[in-house]
């Protein structure tokens, strides 16, 4: 990131000297001094496939995640909400999304559940380890607040494509600086254009142009490393929340990274699916006794007859240069917190908001979040032929269905959806000083993005409020992770669900009922098919009542179903 552009950012520190008070005739004794408690960095990606990176079988290089996971934890059975911004509205508050106001997207609705921002009756990390001493930052998007359009679309056109400006993206009360956090840089709004973001701040101030060669992942990156050296003049710890906007549509790249998977992927769906596979069976990531290769999603098109090889060939190597450029900033930001001294007792966290995604950008066409052109007059290709190549500014487009279904191998489906290919995250705990467990070993703690703020507040020393100012808080259904950072067997949630556009579970220890849109219940025993191939609910009729019951009481008491008497 260019000085012009750090120039923004309110970064400063702050040294305070203690000194020891000693009487004159005999000193008195040392007390035991308290346990330094850590920095916090929660770093997510958006929309990475469940094995996208090297450390969970995937190809792409990702040398720094898989050095976190290599001396840290994996979690194998980690949860989030199965779309962006109800991840991030759950991972801020400790609740299921509903709960926070983000029941669906950030549109503003009737009812409690879907506000399309974070309610007054939640707190964020950010909130409540500021009141225990913590400083609190966060680089990237956002995606937790009310993003009205303008009344036109000309307008609306005209402010995405940068040739009109407005002082607010969404109301500054919903804004990261008004949630806890001290310092923030990045989106408001979801999709981006990475060479030229829309939606960009720096704490409430507009960002109303970039310097040539500008990326956003770098420059969250570049962001997040300069809070640290910041930090490092300051003696309170930090928690510092950095929410990528990669790999998450359009398919945006810098030239030199694509190169480097230029051969990767034209060998097709089924040699990287297969080879992914293999790899996580090696690892002891997956036991192939209860985890198959499920599927191949609509098979029945082989890769020696897909007419647009080179095409999907090339989109899939710029959705891995996009996460290749994230690890390397992931790296300098380890390596910010190694200089200053403050690596070992970091607990860093790093996930996926959700299952990578099946949307097909180009479908979508320009509006709400999306522009027509670029700020200098460049028109935006939004073609469904396949016929431009991806990476550019100038495109807007995805990897689609099949690529989707190959970056959550080895489980079914993809975004959205609540099937383990929508829902699982990679999820890995980093902190050398905290976790006594074998490096590089997995957990099998069933853990839920809302573990977060209870995990965090055990570390930090920090309490959750029952009001906050002035407003009563909805308790936080949220188990520590603690427990795992010892090797111990904990179980996580006995129960966990969800609910997004009408794709629905619940998990009750190892059964699972889960629905489409098409709302038919399917159970699956996770204990023998984690891949969930085997449908067994017409021999198991008892339990899927037992979890419907359960699905229904949560949803009544969650603000999923509207209240009685509400329409």
């Amino acid at each position: 990131m260019t000085k012009k552009l750090l120039a923004l950012l309110p970064i400063a520190g702050v040294t305070i000297v203690a000194f020891a008070a000693w009487t004159i005739t005999k000193p008195k004794p040392k007390a035991n001094p308290a346990p330094q408690r850590p920095n916090i960095i929660l770093i997510m990606a958006d929309d990475l496939g469940y094995s996208d990176v090297g450390c969970y079988g995937g190809e792409v290089k990702t040398p720094n995640i898989d050095f976190l996971a290599n001396n840290g934890i994996r979690f194998k059975q980690f949860y989030n909400t199965s779309r962006c911004c109800p991840t991030r509205a759950s991972l801020l508050t400790g609740l299921y999304n509903h709960q926070a106001g983000i029941g669906k997207m950030t549109d503003a609705e009737d009812g409690p559940g879907y506000l399309g921002h974070i309610t007054d009756n939640a707190v964020t990390i950010a909130e409540v380890l500021k009141t225990a001493g913590y400083n609190t930052a966060m680089a990237g998007k956002w995606h937790v607040s009310n993003t009205e359009g303008r009344p036109t679309a000309k307008e609306q056109l005209e402010w995405l494509n940068h040739h009109k400006e407005y002082p607010e993206f969404s109301p500054i009360a919903q804004y990261p600086t008004s949630r806890g956090f001290d310092k923030y840089f990045g989106t408001i709004w979801g999709v981006v254009d990475f060479f030229d973001p829309f939606s960009l701040v720096s704490g409430t101030k507009p960002i109303t142009s970039v310097p040539k060669g500008y990326y956003q992942t770098d420059a969250i990156s570049d962001t997040a490393v300069a809070y640290v050296n910041g930090y490092a003049k300051s003696n309170k710890p930090f928690f510092m929340y950095v929410a990528h906007n990669a790999p998450h549509w359009p398919l945006h790249a810098k030239p030199a990274d694509i190169a480097k998977y230029k051969d990767t992927y034209k060998g097709g769906w089924d040699a990287i699916r297969e080879a992914r596979y293999n790899r996580m069976v090696k690892m002891g990531l997956i036991d192939p006794k209860t985890t198959k290769l499920s599927p191949r999603w609509n098979d029945n098109l082989k890769w020696e007859d897909n007419p647009d090889k080179a095409w999907d060939a090339e989109a899939m190597a710029v959705h891995a240069a996009m996460i290749d450029c994230m690890d390397q900033g992931i790296g300098r930001l380890i390596a910010a917190l190694k200089k200053n001294g403050q690596l070992d007792n970091t607990l860093i966290v790093f996930l996926s908001d959700n299952g990578a995604s099946a949307e097909n950008a180009p479908a979508y066409g320009a509006g709400f979040d999306r522009p027509n052109e670029t700020r200098d007059g460049r028109p935006i290709s939004y073609s469904l032929k396949k016929d431009v190549m991806p990476g550019p500014e100038t495109v807007y487009s995805s990897i689609g269905q099949r690529w989707a279904n190959v970056a959550n191998t080895p489980y079914r489906l993809w975004k959205q959806e609540s099937y383990e290919g929508g829902l699982r995250t990679p999820m890995i705990v980093y902190w050398p000083k905290g976790i006594t467990a074998k490096k590089g070993g997995f957990s099998s703690q069933v853990g839920h993005v809302m573990d977060f703020m209870t995990t965090f507040n055990e570390v930090a020393g920090a309490k959750y409020p029952t009001t906050y100012k002035g407003k009563a808080i909805t308790p936080t259904s949220g188990v520590s992770l603690v427990p795992s950072f010892s090797g111990k067997a904990v179980p996580g949630h006995e129960v966990i669900f969800n609910e997004h556009f009408q794709a629905r579970y619940a998990r009750s220890g190892d059964w699972k009922l889960v629905s489409g849109a098409d709302r038919n219940w399917h159970l699956y025993n996770l204990a023998e098919d984690r891949s969930e191939t085997n449908d067994v609910k017409d021999q198991n009729p008892g339990k899927v009542k037992e979890l419907d019951g359960l699905w229904q009481k949560w949803a009544t008491t969650h603000n999923v179903l509207p209240k009685p008497g509400r329409k």
